[in-house]
């Protein structure tokens, strides 16, 4: 989207976010260098300053987090920055495109989070 949008191929006509907007790059998103694109095309919402939370892995690692044998290990790693960032601003959207990573927030901070794609679509006018 954020390549077709410089190309100007891409037109959206999308609503303000009512909430500041935190984005999570899943693991593989930051391995591929795919997180700038995500932020740039979150800048197409109108006034939107998202902000990238400095995480490293949500814990969740595919399904590592899912095993009873992981599970401390696996909340270890998301308070060690990402639910804390989450936590201090309660009022903001939270973006993870990661099905694990989405888990792991609902679970640790008892907050939705949500694909880029569904925050697109809920402000598409």
């Amino acid at each position: 989207m954020a390549r077709e949008h410089k190309a100007g191929r891409l037109k959206l006509n999308l609503k303000a976010a009512d909430a500041p907007i935190l984005l999570h790059g899943h693991c593989h998103q930051k391995a591929f260098g795919a997180v700038t694109p995500i932020m740039d095309v979150l800048g197409l919402i109108p006034g939107a300053k998202p902000q990238l939370i400095d995480s490293s892995c949500c814990g969740m690692a595919g399904s590592f987090g899912y095993e009873a044998g992981h599970h401390a290990v696996s909340m270890q790693m998301a308070e060690l920055s990402l639910l804390p960032a989450i936590r201090q601003q309660p009022q903001a959207i939270v973006v993870a495109d990661g099905t694990s990573c989405r888990h792991q927030i609902h679970d640790g901070a008892q907050r939705e989070a949500v694909h880029v794609a569904v925050l697109l679509d809920r402000l598409l006018v």
